[in-house]
């Protein structure tokens, strides 16, 4: 496993682009909301800690992760957000739901990145038990939520650069 021995949250704090021009989008799915709202929590303090002012962070929330980009989508239609994260967990069950799950909210989030020429961070935990998903929302291994949030901030920069 790639995260074994990394924390998630550790990242050169010289090297992010200051975001207080930036506008942020989080969509959150309100299933396992318990790693969620970890996740959430993480990218915010991510967003403010790298200049991102509160006014310019939109949280929005949808039932479930296979509803992530569709929820993604309606909010770069809709607002005027320069990038968006994309949180959500699914955790392995018995059945094949949970490769279904992870397939379609992967392409779907892959597609809008393609599509819209637009940051959509993968923030998406993909783990095989509930401990796995506490480990990398604040647990041991950090918080993804801080990793995919520097990687959006990075992304729009990087979009910026190119206008």
């Amino acid at each position: 496993m790639a995260t074994i021995h990394r924390n998630l949250s550790e990242y050169d704090k010289n090297n992010i682009p200051n975001g207080a021009d930036f506008k942020v989008g989080i969509v959150v799915s309100e299933w396992n909301d318990s790693i969620t709202m970890n996740l959430l929590k993480g990218a915010k303090e991510a967003l403010l800690e790298n200049g991102v002012p509160e006014a310019n962070i939109l949280i929005r929330f949808v039932p479930g992760a296979f509803e992530l980009p569709l929820g993604a989508q309606l909010m770069l239609d809709n607002t005027d957000v320069d990038g968006v994260i994309a949180i959500g967990v699914v955790i392995q069950g018995e059945t094949k739901h949970f490769d279904f799950v992870c397939q379609g909210t992967t392409q779907g989030i892959m597609q809008l990145n393609l599509e819209y020429n637009s940051p959509v961070a993968f923030c998406l935990l993909t783990d095989e038990n509930i401990q796995q998903s506490i480990e990398r929302s604040g647990g041991k291994h950090g918080n993804k939520g801080i990793e995919c949030a520097i990687a959006c901030i990075k992304m729009i920069e990087l979009k910026k650069s190119f206008e």
